[in-house]
């Protein structure tokens, strides 16, 4: 059975792009999709992809950073899964597949029943530990962009706070959307505590507001009567 895994760690990544450069590659592939944020630690579709998977199954990655938060976690994982007859497919880096990784560890030079064997052991060792070692430079560079990004982030932030510029909404500012101007219209105009005859119950079903979003709109409004002097 062919599986396909996507993840997106934020609500502004798009998931559609990895589903399909993994449909394009395997067009019969069961997808998982999961979103969750980096500070989330549950994973459920990834777990029940996990359970569902069995010897002689593949999983499709669009790329190594979508398999796993960081570099420790998703060596020791790759590991497992391999252990357990799963073949790992990465798009981005072919080079780590379970498949690449048998050849090389099957890709022993034959030994000789000499003294030589000493060092023939000693050279399949080393390519084995090789093919190990692309492995995790494979996560561990998955893992530096990520953190070079973070840290990007929150070098722009800086920057621009440095120079004055706001980032995000000032606490205690007002966020004035179209909705709010209507509300606020229709509570000046309607609401017994103004200018208008109906309760607070009739104006919230007029305005088609919550009743949190209604006092606090009057609370405002109360405020800009001061400020006014009314």
């Amino acid at each position: 059975m062919i599986y396909g895994y996507c993840r997106v760690s934020t609500p502004k990544q798009n998931i559609e792009r990895q589903i399909r450069n993994i449909r394009l590659a395997y067009p019969n592939a069961v997808i998982y999709k999961e979103a969750y944020t980096g500070t989330t630690i549950e994973r459920k579709q990834l777990d029940n992809l996990l359970k569902t998977t069995k010897n002689g199954d593949v999983v499709v990655f669009d790329s190594v950073s979508r398999m796993s938060r960081n570099a420790a976690e998703g060596i020791e994982l790759y590991q497992r899964l391999f252990d357990s007859g799963i073949e790992l497919v990465f798009l981005k880096e072919p080079h780590i597949n379970t498949l690449t990784y048998k050849k090389a560890l099957s890709n022993n030079i034959p030994l000789t029943h000499t003294k030589t064997d000493i060092i023939l052991n000693a050279v399949n060792q080393y390519l084995m530990e090789l093919a190990k070692e692309q492995i995790e430079l494979a996560f561990m560079q998955a893992q530096k962009e990520v953190d070079d990004l973070h840290q990007r982030t929150r070098e722009g932030i800086q920057t621009a706070r440095l120079a004055g510029r706001q980032i995000g909404q000032r606490a205690g500012a007002k966020l004035t959307t179209k909705k709010s101007v209507t509300a606020k219209q229709i509570i000046k105009k309607y609401s017994k505590d103004f200018y208008g005859t109906l309760s607070d119950i009739d104006v919230i079903k007029l305005a088609n507001i919550s009743r949190n979003s209604y006092y606090k709109y009057k609370r405002e409004l109360y405020a800009e009567r001061e400020r006014e002097g009314v």
